[in-house]
C-alpha cells in the first residue's frame, strides 16, 4: 500500500482530488442559493449532485491516467514493479467509498431546502393572558392559511384537518407529515397585548423534522395583515412555489383597515367552521358578521362569509325566503366591493345551489372559485355534492376524494364521502370512511350517526346504533337529534312505549329528522300510537301535529320535504286524497329527476303514504324502484321499519325482499 499512495502521489491524484471536492462543494453552495430564485424544479439540485458525486471517481481515473505537461496532456508513465491494474481498482473503489459517504451527507441538506411543494399549518399558540386572545391567535393561523391556499403551486391542508391538532403539547413532525400527507408544517405562537402582536413562526420539514427557517415580528395590531402576507410569500419562496401576478395581488390585498371589525370576523369565522354546523353556532356566527360589517361596510370576505351562513341556514334548518334573499344580497354586495374576491364566488354559487337548486349556475361560480382558491376543500366538496343530485355518481366522488386529500381530518368532508358510497351501496367502504371520521373528531355526532345508519341499511344491525347512543353525554341533544335517534332504535325493535317516553320527555315542537327535514314532535307522537293500536291518542296527535305542519308549509310552500311531512301526517289522520296529493307535491317539487340525492327520499315519503292509505299497487311499485336506486332503501331496513306493516302480509312484500336480497 505504501507503494499505492507513492503512486498517487507521483500521479497528483491528490491535487486533483482536493480541488475537485472544493469546486464540488462550491457549485452545490451556489447551486443551493441561486436554483430557487430561478424557480428551478427541486430535482434539479438533486441531479447536480448526483452528477458531481459520479463525477469524482472519474476524476481520479484520469488524474491516475494522465499528466498535464506543457507539451500538453500525455499518458503518465508507468514505473516498473507497480501492479497498475490492482492500484487502479483500488482506486476507483476508494472514490466510490468517498463518493457514497459524501452523498449520505449531502442528500439530506439539499432535500431539507428543497421539499416538496406541500404544508399544514398547524394551530398556533396563544401566549396571551387574555383568554379571548384565542381567538386571535387561530385567526392568524387560519389567515396565513387562507392566504397559502390561494397559491395554485402549493398544496395546502385545509383548516378542519390541521385544527385536530389544537392544543397538542408535543407534536411529532414526521407523524403529522405522514398523517396530513404533507412534506412541511408552519407552526407558531401569538402573544398580543393591547394593539401590539409578536408572532415567532418556524417552518420544519416533516421528513426529518429539522428548521428550514424562523421568523420574529413585533408589531401593531394594524400591520397583522402586512406580517401573513410577508409569511406566505416567504413560505412559497422557501418551497419554490411559483406566485402568478394574480396570486400576488391576492396575498397583497387586505380584508379590511379596521382592527375591530377583523376581531369580530376572526369570531364569527370560527363558529362558522364548527364540526357539527348546528343552528345555534351558526346563529352566532351570524351576528358576529354583521357586527363585523357595521364597523367596515367595505369588508367584502365578511359579506361574503356571512352570506355563506345564511345558505346553509336556509338549507339546513329553516328554508324561507328571507334566508335565501339575504344570502343572494350578501354574495353580490361581497363581488361588487371585490369582483375577484375567490371567497364571494363561493358564497354567490352555494346561493345558487341551496336557494335555486340552480346547478350550473353554482357550478360555474365554484369553477371560479376553485381557480382563486386551488387548495379550499370546500369547492371541491360543493361540486361533488351537486354532482350527486345531478345524477352523476362517479364524478361527484372523485371530488369528494380531492376534497379528502386536501382535508383529510375534516369529519364533515369525509361524512359527505362516506355518504356518497352508502348511497351507492359501497357499504364496506363507507364504513372505512365513517370510522376515518370518527377519528379525526371524536367529539362530532356527524359521523357517529352515519355509522349507525349504515349498520341498519347494511346488516340491519342496531347495536352500533345503542352503543354510539350510550356514548352521548347527558343533555347533548342538538335539534333533537339524539331524542330522533333514541326513539327510532326503539321503534326498529318494536319496543313502542319506551319509544313514545323518549320523544314525550322532549320539549321542543319539531325535531330535526335529516339535513333540512323538520319534523312535528306529535306527528312522532301518533305514528307511535298507531303501531300501539290507540286510534284515539293518535288522531289527537296528530290533529296537533298537522297545524304545525301546515304552518310550516305556509312559510316555505317549495318545500318538498315539508309537503311530504304533511302527507303522512294527514294519511295517520285518515284523509286518503289529501295526503296522497300532498306526497305527489313533494316528487313534483323534487323529482328524482332534478335531485338525485334527495329525490328517493322523497319518492319513499309517497310510498309510505301509499302503503298507510291502502293504496297497495302503488307503494309496491315505488318499493321495486327504491331498492334499486342509490340514496333509496335497502332490504334490511325494509325488513325492520315498522310503518311497511301494511304491506308484510302481501305475497309481493316477500318476493321483493327475496329479489333484491343479494343487492341488501
Amino acid at each position: 500500500m505504501s507503494g499505492f499512495f507513492a503512486e498517487l502521489q507521483r500521479r497528483k491524484v491528490y491535487r486533483v482530488a482536493a480541488a475537485y471536492i472544493i469546486a464540488a462543494g462550491f457549485i452545490i453552495q451556489i447551486g443551493s442559493a441561486i436554483f430557487p430564485a430561478w424557480e428551478l424544479p427541486n430535482w434539479t439540485l438533486r441531479l447536480v449532485v448526483v452528477l458531481l458525486l459520479v463525477g469524482f471517481p472519474v476524476a481520479l481515473i484520469l488524474a491516475w491516467a494522465y499528466d498535464v505537461t506543457p507539451q500538453g496532456i500525455q499518458v503518465t508513465a508507468k514505473v516498473p514493479g507497480v501492479h497498475w491494474r490492482r492500484n487502479i481498482i483500488t482506486l476507483l473503489a476508494a472514490g466510490l467509498a468517498v463518493s457514497a459517504v459524501a452523498g449520505f451527507f449531502l442528500f439530506p441538506r439539499a432535500s431539507g431546502r428543497n421539499v416538496e411543494k406541500s404544508i399544514a399549518v398547524l394551530p398556533f399558540q396563544s401566549l396571551s393572558d387574555e383568554k379571548e386572545n384565542a381567538y386571535f391567535a387561530d385567526g392568524m393561523q387560519d389567515d396565513i392559511l387562507t392566504n397559502l391556499s390561494k397559491i395554485g403551486d402549493l398544496k395546502v391542508i385545509s383548516r378542519m384537518s390541521v385544527m385536530s391538532y389544537r392544543g397538542d403539547a408535543v407534536r411529532n413532525a414526521r407523524e403529522i407529515g405522514k398523517a396530513l400527507g404533507v412534506a412541511t408544517l408552519l407552526e407558531g405562537s401569538v402573544r398580543r397585548i393591547g394593539n401590539r402582536v409578536r408572532v415567532n413562526v418556524q417552518l420544519i420539514n416533516a421528513n426529518n423534522d429539522e428548521h428550514i427557517w424562523a421568523e420574529d415580528y413585533d408589531r401593531d395590531l394594524t400591520d397583522v395583515f402586512a406580517i401573513q402576507t410577508d409569511l406566505a410569500q416567504k413560505i412559497a419562496s422557501a418551497l419554490q412555489a411559483k406566485l402568478s401576478p394574480a396570486e400576488k395581488a391576492r396575498l397583497d390585498k387586505r380584508p379590511t383597515q379596521n382592527p375591530d371589525a377583523y376581531l369580530l370576523f376572526v369570531q364569527a369565522h370560527d363558529y362558522a367552521n364548527r364540526t357539527d354546523m348546528f343552528r345555534d353556532t351558526t346563529l352566532k356566527a351570524e351576528a358576529l358578521f354583521e357586527q363585523a360589517i357595521k364597523l367596515d361596510p367595505n369588508f367584502a370576505l365578511a359579506f361574503a362569509d356571512l352570506s355563506m351562513v345564511e345558505s346553509w341556514l336556509y338549507h339546513s334548518s329553516d328554508p324561507v325566503s328571507a334566508r335565501r334573499e339575504k344570502a343572494r344580497l350578501n354574495a353580490d354586495e361581497a363581488l361588487r366591493l371585490q369582483p375577484d374576491l375567490p371567497e364571494g364566488h363561493l358564497a354567490l354559487g352555494f346561493s345558487y345551489y341551496y336557494g335555486d337548486r340552480d346547478y350550473e349556475r353554482a357550478l360555474a361560480e365554484f369553477e371560479i372559485a376553485k381557480r382563486g382558491l386551488p387548495n379550499e376543500a370546500q369547492a371541491y366538496m360543493a361540486i361533488g355534492a351537486i354532482q350527486r343530485r345531478q345524477g352523476r355518481w362517479v364524478e361527484s366522488t372523485a371530488n369528494l376524494e380531492k376534497a379528502a386529500e386536501l382535508d383529510p381530518k375534516n369529519s364533515s368532508v369525509l361524512l359527505n364521502l362516506g355518504y356518497n358510497y352508502m348511497a351507492t351501496r359501497n357499504f364496506e367502504a363507507a364504513d372505512k370512511i365513517f370510522d376515518r371520521g370518527i377519528e379525526a373528531a371524536p367529539e362530532s355526532f356527524g359521523s357517529r350517526a352515519l355509522k349507525s345508519e349504515l349498520a341498519i341499511r347494511w346488516k340491519g344491525d342496531l347495536s352500533v346504533a345503542e352503543k354510539e347512543l350510550a356514548s352521548v353525554p347527558p343533555g347533548v341533544d342538538p335539534q333533537g337529534l339524539v331524542t330522533l335517534g333514541r326513539a327510532g332504535v326503539l321503534t326498529l325493535q318494536r319496543k313502542f312505549p319506551e319509544a313514545l317516553q323518549v320523544i314525550q320527555q322532549f320539549r321542543g315542537e319539531t325535531l330535526l329528522v335529516s339535513a333540512s327535514v323538520t319534523c312535528p314532535k306529535a306527528s312522532l307522537e301518533g305514528t307511535l300510537y298507531l303501531y300501539l293500536d290507540d286510534q284515539v291518542d293518535a288522531h289527537s296527535a296528530f290533529e296537533r301535529a298537522r297545524i304545525i305542519a301546515e304552518r310550516l308549509v305556509r312559510e316555505s310552500p317549495d318545500d318538498a320535504a315539508r309537503h311530504g311531512q304533511l302527507g303522512l301526517i294527514l294519511a295517520g289522520l285518515g284523509q286518503k286524497d289529501a295526503a296522497i296529493a300532498e306526497g305527489k307535491r313533494a316528487v313534483e317539487l323534487l323529482p328524482e329527476s332534478r335531485d338525485a340525492f334527495d329525490g328517493p327520499e322523497v319518492t319513499a315519503v309517497l310510498a309510505q303514504i301509499y302503503a298507510w292509505t291502502g293504496e297497495h299497487d302503488q307503494a309496491f311499485g315505488l318499493l321495486d324502484h327504491l331498492l334499486v336506486v342509490p340514496n333509496g332503501i335497502t332490504v334490511p331496513g325494509l325488513k325492520l321499519d315498522p310503518i311497511w306493516d301494511p304491506l308484510r302480509k302481501d305475497p309481493r312484500y316477500q318476493a321483493l325482499i327475496e329479489k333484491y336480497a343479494a343487492n341488501r
